[in-house]
């Protein structure tokens, strides 16, 4: 893995929002007092939610609020890669999957889209509107090429339809997740070939089945 540190530019403080502070109360409770910690990764999250990345001060205001050390905090911060450390587009966050899958279906050129159209990864774009990075496995091999975009995977992408994506949110519109290639889900592209037969889905072949003895000897 690699190193990953916090952003060299720092706001001078943080404050959490009503409705954070709200939802930060609501997931310490659900742990005993003594264990209210165990709530670092949630109240991680939705920090990041309000403020669309996590920064030193917002690290040092949540060790406060879970009574723990603030490395402790630093440490998860920095271990999972969901946590932003630096500031993020305020119109995208474009994490295309570079994965196998992903590779052999074209994401190099979706990559080189996003280039094009935002500049360099991991930077955020001179607009402030756009940070796009390469990301593993995101877990939507069978509609590959894909990118998760903030919250939501746009799968079996091209670079057209990335670039008329990318155009979209820049004009402040709200793109429809899901597949651009017409299909729903991960279901098969074209017809259906194989478990067609509707026995393999209404109980009768399992009726039939007869079971081995499984009563206890002696």
């Amino acid at each position: 893995m690699s190193v990953r540190r916090l952003s060299q530019v720092q706001p001078a403080s943080f404050a959490f929002s009503a409705a954070t502070k709200k939802k930060c109360d609501w997931w310490m409770a659900k742990y005993p007092a003594a264990r209210k910690q165990s709530a670092v990764i949630p109240i991680l999250w939705l920090v990041q939610k309000q403020e669309g990345w996590v920064s030193e001060p917002a690290i040092r205001a949540i060790a406060g609020l879970l009574d723990m050390p603030v490395i402790r905090v630093l440490e998860v911060a920095t271990f999972y890669t969901m946590f932003m450390l630096e500031p993020v587009g305020t119109a995208a966050l474009i994490q295309v999957c570079g994965t196998t899958p992903c590779e052999l279906r074209g994401s190099r050129a979706l990559m080189a889209v996003c280039k094009e159209k935002i500049g360099d990864k991991d930077h955020l774009s001179k607009d402030g509107l756009f940070t796009w990075q390469e990301v593993e496995c995101l877990g939507a091999c069978c509609n590959a090429p894909m990118a998760q975009i903030n919250d939501y995977y746009y799968e079996d992408l091209t670079p057209e339809s990335l670039a008329k994506i990318i155009d979209d949110f820049r004009a402040g519109k709200k793109p429809k997740p899901g597949s651009y290639d017409g299909r729903k889900s991960s279901e098969p592209k074209d017809a259906v070939h194989t478990l067609t037969d509707p026995k393999l889905y209404d109980g009768s072949a399992a009726k039939k089945l007869k079971l081995p003895n499984t009563e206890p000897v002696g």
